[in-house]
Parts: structure tokens; sequence; C-alpha cells
């Protein structure tokens, strides 16, 4: 427990001390004179002092209560950082969930976004072959929506990238896996158990660092990451560079990246089951002391006190002291 004004705690035993030091000395003189004109005292010991004890006891915890004591409470709460990493790639211009794959993930990250808290901090990643990072984590949620809405399908899927870009955003230093054939290194990135990565992507991996590699990575640095499908197992076709190529979901690795980490894989087949798939997204809960003023018990308290005290004084002596 701390005070805003603690010397008023000096002031609180002084004043206190002297009120009983007064109480004292004039029930000694009460008994004397008594005494002196040959009077018994009748009245028992409780009744004698017990409305006094009771405003006695008011005072200290009223000057108390003007201290200002204040205590810090843990309060649970959403807060952390999430990382948004939309697959940009060609096949996400296919329209199996209407109107395209990227405009109902964009929708629906863009709801997801605004129903978050301002405790947690949201950042924009655009993966294709490479990943860039289009918005760092903040708790501006407009400039989050805003860059959400900036990125463009082109290009291949590169899910261990995304996820390695995604790391080195969260951690504040470069990621990257061991070249093939070179021996394993451990990697020192910290523990980050607030930080969330969403990846809203079909699946459909055509190169770039193992995945499921990146993805024991991040679940070893406490980066739990929640995957969305957006897309259908019928698929659909899109068109580059004149030919018609075919493109299904991929469940199956997306629900590996989500497993490997402790996240959770999400289907969205269509624009409502996106929307219900955001929705279920699991962020941490976390504690956070905050300071409570303890005023208004103290204050509370005092006032019982006081009120027992007169209501007893004088239904026993007819007066309130």
């Amino acid at each position: 427990m701390s005070f805003l004004y603690p010397l008023l705690l000096v002031a609180a035993l002084l004043v206190t001390g002297a009120a009983v030091t007064a109480y004292i000395a004039l029930q000694r003189r009460r008994s004397a004179a008594l005494a002196a004109a040959g009077f018994a005292d009748r009245q028992g010991r409780i009744r004698r002092h017990l409305p006094a004890v009771l405003l006695l006891l008011a005072l200290p915890i009223l000057l108390v209560g003007l201290a200002r004591p204040q205590a810090e409470v843990a309060v649970p709460r959403i807060s952390g950082t999430v990382l948004l990493a939309f697959d940009i790639s060609n096949s996400m211009s296919a329209t199996d969930v209407a109107p395209s794959r990227l405009v109902a993930a964009q929708d629906a990250a863009t709801r997801f976004v605004e129903e978050q808290p301002d405790t947690v901090d949201v950042g924009v990643l655009a993966f294709g072959n490479q990943a860039l990072l289009t918005q760092a984590p903040t708790d501006d949620h407009a400039a989050a929506v805003a860059a959400i809405k900036r990125v463009k399908p082109s290009g291949g899927t590169s899910l261990g990238q995304a996820i390695l870009v995604s790391l080195g955003t969260i951690t504040g230093k470069p990621v990257a896996l061991p070249e093939e054939g070179s021996a394993p290194t451990t990697q020192d990135l910290g523990y980050w158990p607030s930080a969330t990565i969403v990846v809203f992507s079909d699946g459909e991996e055509t190169g770039g660092p193992d995945v499921q590699a990146a993805a024991e990575l991040a679940a070893a640095a406490g980066v739990r990451i929640q995957t969305v499908g957006v897309g259908t197992a019928e698929g659909g076709t899109v068109e580059v560079d004149g030919f018609q190529l075919g493109t299904a979901l991929d469940e199956k690795t997306l629900t590996a990246i989500a497993q490997t980490t402790g996240g959770t894989y999400h289907p969205a087949g269509n624009a409502d089951a996106l929307t219900e798939a955001t929705g279920a997204i699991d962020l941490r809960l976390t504690t956070e002391k905050e300071p409570i003023e303890l005023t208004a018990p103290f204050a509370a308290a005092a006032l019982l006190l006081l009120t027992l005290g007169g209501l007893l004084s004088t239904r026993w002596h007819g007066r309130i002291v």
C-alpha cells in the first residue's frame, strides 16, 4: 500500500495520540472528582468507554483516508502485439471467396482491428515471395486499417519468410534460418508471450525458408501463430501471365503452423465464415497492476464508527461527547 500524502500519516499518529492522552486525563479527573465528592461510579466499564473508543478509532482511520491510500490490483486485460500477415500471392485473387480471397481477408481483418482495445498494438505485413512490413505495430488502429487496405496481389507465396520477418519485427532483430547444409544455430530471440501473429493465407506454399522450421522458431520464442485459411477446398482459377492456374486451400499446412506454436487454425470458406474466424481469434489475456485508491473505504469505515459511537453515547449518556 502507498500513500499520495504520506506526511498525513504522521499527523494522524500525533492527533490520535493527543486525543487518547486527553481522554485518559479526562477520565482520571472525572474519577478523582467523583471520589472526592463521595460518589461511586455506577456505570459499567463498557458503557463508560465504548462510545469514546469508537470515536477515537474513527479519528486515525479518517486521517489515514485523507492521506489517499492506494493499493495495486492485478486487472485482467487483452494486451500485447498482433502482427497481421497477408498472403498477397496471385492465388489470393481467386474468387472462390467473394469478391476475392484477398479482399474478403482485408474486410475481415479490418473489422478485427476495429474491435481491439487500444492496449493492443497492431502491425501489418504483406508477403509473397518476400515479406514486407507495411505498418509497424502501433496503437493507432486507423493507421493499421489503412495499411491493410493498401495490399495488392502479386507473386508467389513464402509462409516461412512471413514468419521470419514477423519474428524480426517482434524481437527487434533480424531472424533467419541456417542455410541448407550448414550446422544448426541457436538464436536467442528472447521470450515474447504477449505477441501473436495472425496469418491470412490460402496456404499454397511456392518456395522460401522451411515453414515448419520457422514455426518451431516462433514457438521457441513464445510467439503464437493463428492461421486463417482463406479459400475453399474446391478452389478456383486465376490468370497469371496469360495462363489459367488452378488454386485450392491447403488446410494441412496452415493447421501444422498453428499447432506447432500453440495457436489455432480457423477455416474461412466464405465471407461470413471469414468474419466468424477473425472473431474467434484468441489473443493473450494478461494481467496488469493498476493503482486503486482506497480513500472511500477508509472514509466509510470512519463514518460507520462515528455513527455507532455517537448513537451509543447519546443513548447511554444523553450526549455525544
